[in-house]
């Protein structure tokens, strides 16, 4: 037993407690491994401070430099001390000189120093080859200038040996050199290579005149004995070519080296300038660097783009530019492309040289965003290229350059230009966001229902003083236009404000319309001091505060502005003005500014405000209707509870006729929301549409398939096609429809149409072409069926794609009502025939992707340009809304030969873009009446931004891309016969401010023009010119005009009353000679030879007296009978031609207003007027309690 225990061995240390508290055991175990034993020899340890080091090899370098100085200015102190004899051509002078022996002892303690650092540099770099390193140049020359030195250190006899000491001017050349590089290196600065070059080149001057100013005073000590002076005369005159010939080498040692250097000078000057001259070129297109001092002293803000165009350059420098404050802002561009020869030609006008750099580099690159002093500037904007073959990848590129700026300068304010919806969340850190292809297809949906609305934004977003065009115009409607135009968003503190401080602790409304009708001026929306919301005609229930931020649309801000009292101006607004016996006032406008622009300066017209009960629904005409009475034309419900109209004529006794009618005033505080007036929510359409379903089963079954097929909510989709779409409240469906039954143009086994007519939808169809289904489309669809617009006024939307759409994008639309897919192009005929083209009301031609890159910049959107002119040549009656790539091109849009009124356009066209103006294409007519839109219009919201940082919030909340709680929403409302009573745009303003608390913006007026007529607009019967020698009457005055009633397009009363059209004279001419010729051949002829011969003359004259409007309709005709469709309904003859639209943003209080003006409103939000939860919910103010509304619709938060 002892044994055993003797053999147990003990635990190792590991595992005894005493050993593992004390760590003993970690002595056992652990090796400790050093690294990098390489670098611990003396070779590499010399190594590391000479060469490897920056700051230490630098230092080096510095001193090698002010060595090889030195021992130049030693040289020339032995010069200067030397005396030679007077003797002549006695060689001995030039190998022996006179050194003192201090001078000496220097020389050599230098040449010591000079020797052992070159020697132990030498061994440094030795890699295995020694000549490499003997066989250079500075080490010839070290050698040269050292060891002689040395060997008279040996032998004290050669202390006096001539040596040429002033060689080692080269050795500090190329010391300097080194330096250059490491000083770089060291500080971490950006390497210039012009600085470089230039340093170089100077040194190389300097080394060649002092190597030739000591040789030849060296030489000629044994001839003309020239001091340094004469010599470096004799340099400078040599050199410069002068040679005035008072001072010449005189022995040939001399004359030798003379020659020598002149044939050095030639070789290698040539070679230093010609490296310093393209590096100057590679500087101009680089565009060198923005110094740090102009960085920290002025104020610059950095534009990056990936390819510089000269139409996005003037965009921005014209926009950017526009505000007083921004006057003495620079420019600095950084782009990875070579500069334009067009943007050359731009940055050399002295406007813009002395505001805008350029610098070619990459925002991924630190060292380039060093050159344009990022973290010094105000802003960084970053644009995308909407030219880029792949939208995707220009994206990409452009989130790499967000990222990139946001890492190298955090703090710099960014605005980020994005294409696709999809990549927004990537960049959702920077200040200001805006997506191309949100609010383009925004604003197309908006251009639908709200005529107009692109170019509104267009003109809201773009500065301008209102003086385009011209004063003196011909045309009243320019001269309108043109100073309407100048209105933009302006925003001032409450309690600092003139126009509205008097309104502190009054209603929204109350302080809108009274501003309006004292100032001119529109307040549109309001901030509260304690949130960054902003919030469009919060309602009558909104009260101001001083701390509020006022939202107002004005040609100039308050603090541009002047105010003179009792000062009567003319009304530029109105059409007919006092001639209609409009009764006038003092209006205490605003004076014409010398310095920024024009404030209105306008009429206004005595509002009686005695009777306030006639806004109320008793004293209201039940049966009257007011504006948008026709059906389809309204953006949103204006129909009051009860059946009556908020602009219904007020009932009056028997003096009706002999007075005005008076308009409820405006309350300056609300009690309640109790007035059905304020009823928004409510929408009696769906119990209209009931009945009317009712009434129409019997006639046709099918007309209302999709409200048996599932039920209609109010509610935010269930599905979003990408990731940062706001959430909107729109019409949907109880179950999504089945993917089967989304495409139109095929039957499934749930419905069987192939067609739009099988639907029977009661409002016409807007249709759209796009390229593909991008995610761009739902922000197309979600503006239509927003929660407020009525159920009965919803237009179908068809989608004409060239491609099937994917199944999440199918899945994103299948939940909203009445929203349908044909696959087909639309420059096929068949496919706009079985899409419905001629049941639509708005035909929508997006821009395609493939089409923006061509060989020719402008020939981007032929394809576009030639498709929608076929359009308008086949189906005349349709409103047609084109997207372009190039805004220039619009003037092709609707194009018509021999059209004089737009050449007069085009000349004025040609005058604003030679003044300089921001707005060149703002009286093409297809702009002012909203029928075409480039997306590159938006470019100038981005850069608004930077001085109005909420121009895109607004601009959002407009377009209804985003939906903030207790926010407004755009819509329009129609003038009608039954409105003309309310006579001016002031007491509109009254009427809706005092009824649903609606705020007018602006008038889309359509007025009928004279305007010549094509011949493709010519509709002409056989029957009317069967006799061409009776006189004939025109065929409009027979035609009754055509109206379509669920058209939003304004309709002109005075079309028939156009000229006669345009005959096709030589088909005619042709054809009544054919028809004599027939009418002989066949009273000769018997039988059934001439009655055939008679039959085809007729065909033959039939078809040549056909107008080419005819042909077309045959065509289309024709087509509909082969794919099967009926054509019964189908009207090709509508004309358009003598119309034109124009909007007035802001205009005056006595601006008259005309039948089928379309008045742009800022509507309060409907659910900011409903209870919460049962309990009552106040207003701002905590006045009163408001009621709760019953809907028909379930709405679901």
């Amino acid at each position: 037993m002892v044994e055993l225990e003797k053999e147990v061995l003990p635990l190792p240390p590991r595992y005894r407690f005493r050993d593992l508290l004390l760590g003993d055991w970690q002595t056992d175990d652990r090796v400790q491994v050093e690294f990098y034993v390489n670098e611990n020899t003396f070779k590499e340890r010399l190594k590391l401070f000479f060469i490897k080091n920056q700051r230490s090899s630098l230092r080096v370098r510095m001193f090698n430099f002010a060595l090889k100085v030195l021992s130049c200015l030693l040289y020339i102190v032995r010069v200067l001390l030397d005396n030679p004899q007077e003797e002549r051509q006695d060689w001995k002078l030039i190998i022996w000189v006179d050194r003192p022996l201090p001078l000496w002892a220097l020389q050599v303690l230098v040449a010591f120093i000079s020797f052992s650092e070159t020697m132990l540099l030498v061994y440094l770099s030795y890699k295995g080859n020694v000549w490499e390193q003997v066989l250079r140049v500075p080490f010839i020359l070290e050698m040269i200038s050292a060891i002689p030195f040395m060997i008279t250190v040996i032998l004290p006899s050669l202390r006096n040996l001539f040596i040429p000491v002033f060689l080692n001017c080269w050795l500090a050349k190329h010391a300097l050199e080194n330096m250059i590089n490491d000083l770089h290196r060291a500080i971490q600065r950006t390497h210039s290579a012009m600085f470089n070059q230039v340093v170089i080149l100077i040194s190389t001057l300097v080394c060649l005149m002092f190597t030739c100013i000591c040789g030849i005073q060296h030489l000629e000590r044994a001839g003309n004995n020239l001091t340094l002076f004469d010599s470096l005369y004799f340099c400078v005159v040599t050199f410069s070519t002068v040679g005035f010939g008072d001072v010449t080498p005189r022995i040939w040692p001399s004359q030798l080296l003379v020659v020598i250097m002149i044939f050095v000078a030639l070789i290698v000057l040539p070679i230093q300038f010609e490296q310093l001259a393209f590096l100057w070129m590679e500087r101009q297109k680089s565009g060198g660097n923005y110094s740090r001092y102009r960085a920290q002293t002025e104020k610059h803000v950095v534009l990056c783009v990936s390819c510089l165009k000269i139409d996005l350059l003037m965009d921005f420098l014209n926009e950017f530019f526009a505000h007083p404050r921004l006057q003495d802002y620079y420019v600095v561009i950084l782009c990875p492309a070579e500069m334009d020869v067009q943007v050359r030609r731009v940055l050399h006008v002295p406007l813009w040289a002395q505001r805008v750099i350029y610098l070619q580099g990459s925002a991924l690159k630190d060292q380039d965003l060093m050159r344009a002093k990022m973290d010094d500037a105000e802003a960084c904007f970053i644009l995308s290229n909407r030219f880029e073959v792949d939208r995707i990848a220009a994206d990409h590129q452009t989130i790499l350059r967000a990222w990139a700026v946001k890492d190298f300068a955090p703090n710099r304010p960014l605005y980020v230009q994005i294409l696709k919806p999809e990549n927004k969340f990537h960049v959702k850190f920077a200040d200001h966001v805006v997506c191309e292809e949100e609010f383009k297809y925004a604003m197309l949906a908006l251009n639908c229902v709200c005529p107009g609305t692109s170019t509104l934004i267009t003109l809201l977003i773009h500065s301008s003083r209102g003086q385009e065009g011209g004063a003196s115009s011909a045309d009243q409607w320019h001269r309108t236009y043109r100073r309407c135009s100048a209105n933009e968003v302006h925003h001032i503190r409450l309690e600092e404000s003139k126009f509205f401080g008097e309104y502190q602790g009054k209603s929204f409304t109350f302080a809108s319309f009274h501003a309006h009708k004292k100032y001119g001026v529109c307040l549109i929306g309001v901030r509260r001091l304690d949130t960054t919301n902003i919030l469009l005609n919060p309602g009558p229930c909104h009260i101001m505060g001083a701390s509020d931020t006022c939202f107002y649309i004005n040609i100039s801000k308050e603090e541009n502005s002047a105010f003179v009292r009792g000062q009567r101006e003319p009304s530029w607004g109105g059409t007919g003005g006092n001639a209609r016996g409009v009764h006038q006032s003092i209006y205490h406008g605003l004076t014409r500014l010398p310095v920024h622009s024009i404030i209105a300066s306008m009429g206004t017209v005595a509002i009686d405000l005695q009777d306030s009960s006639d806004s109320s629904p008793e004293g209201q005409d039940p049966g009257s209707t007011g504006l948008g009475s026709g059906r389809g034309s309204r953006s949103s419900s204006r129909t009051e509870m009860g059946g009556t109209n908020t602009l219904a004529l007020p009932a009056m006794g028997d003096s009706a006729e002999e007075r005005r009618h008076s308009i409820a005033p405006v309350l300056e505080l609300v009690d309640g929301v109790n007035n059905p007036s304020f009823d928004l929510l409510a929408d009696q359409s769906e119990d209209e549409g009931a009945e009317e379903g009712k009434d129409d089963s019997d006639r046709d079954e099918s007309a209302h398939w999709w409200g048996r097929h599932c039920e209609w909510v109010k509610g935010y989709p269930l599905n979003s096609p990408y990731i940062g779409s706001s959430p909107a409240l729109c019409h949907l469906l109880q179950e999504k429809m089945p993917f089967c039954c989304l495409r139109m143009d095929k039957a499934c086994h749930h419905i069987p149409f192939e067609d739009a007519r099988s639907y029977g939808f009661k409002n016409k169809l807007i249709i759209v072409s796009a390229e593909s289904a991008g995610n761009g489309l739902y922000n197309f669809i979600v503006p239509l069926r927003a929660y407020y617009r009525p159920r009965k006024e919803l237009n179908p939307i068809v989608l004409l794609l060239e491609s099937i759409p994917e199944a999440d994008f199918l899945e994103a639309i299948c939940w909203f009502p009445m929203v349908f897919y044909t696959v087909g192009s639309i420059d096929n005929l068949d496919s706009l025939l079985r899409c419905g083209v001629t049941f639509a009301n708005t035909m929508v031609v997006v821009d395609k992707e493939s089409s923006m890159i061509a060989e020719e910049d402008y020939m981007a959107d032929a394809k576009t340009i030639v498709n929608v002119q076929t359009l308008f040549r086949l189906f005349p009656a349709l409103s047609i809304i084109t997207e372009l790539t190039h805004p220039a091109n619009m003037r092709f849009m609707q194009f018509k030969v021999k059209d004089h009124y737009s050449l007069a356009l085009s000349k004025l066209e040609k005058k604003e873009r030679e003044k300089g103006s921001n707005l060149v294409f703002m009286f093409r007519l297809p702009f002012a009446a909203g029928k075409v839109f480039s997306v590159s219009m938006l470019d100038t919201l981005l850069y608004q931004s930077f001085v109005k940082d909420y121009m895109i919030s607004i601009t959002r909340l407009l377009l209804g891309l985003d939906s903030m709680p207790g926010s407004g929403f755009l819509c329009a409302m129609k003038i009608t016969e039954d409105d003309l009573w309310i006579r001016t745009y002031g007491r509109l303003y009254q009427k809706l401010c005092s009824s649903t608390g609606d705020i007018p913006i602006g008038i889309y007026r359509t007025e009928a023009h004279k305007l010549p007529v094509s011949e493709s607009q010519v509709s002409i019967t056989v029957e009317d010119y069967e006799d061409t020698r009776e006189p004939r009457e025109p065929l409009l005055s027979r035609t009754g005009a055509h109206r379509n009633s669920t058209s939003s397009e304004p309709i002109s009363t005075s079309s028939h009353s156009s000229d006669h059209p345009l005959l096709r004279r030589k088909s005619m001419q042709w054809a009544r000679r054919l028809s004599r010729k027939g009418g002989r051949g066949s009273s000769g002829a018997k039988g059934g030879p001439g009655s055939a011969a008679e039959r085809i003359s007729q065909q033959r004259l039939t078809l040549f007296r056909r107008s080419e409007r005819q042909e077309l309709n045959a065509l289309v005709r024709t087509r509909m009978k082969h794919l099967g469709l009926s054509p019964t309904g189908f009207n090709g003859m509508t004309d358009q031609g003598n119309r034109l639209s124009y909007i007035l943003i802001n205009p005056s209080p006595d601006t008259r207003l005309e039948l089928h003006d379309v008045v742009y409103l800022i509507r309060p939000d409907p659910l900011s007027l409903v209870p919460n939860q049962g309990s009552s919910r106040k207003c701002s103010a905590g006045l009163s309690e408001s009621h709760r509304f019953d809907t028909q619709d379930s709405t679901h938060l």
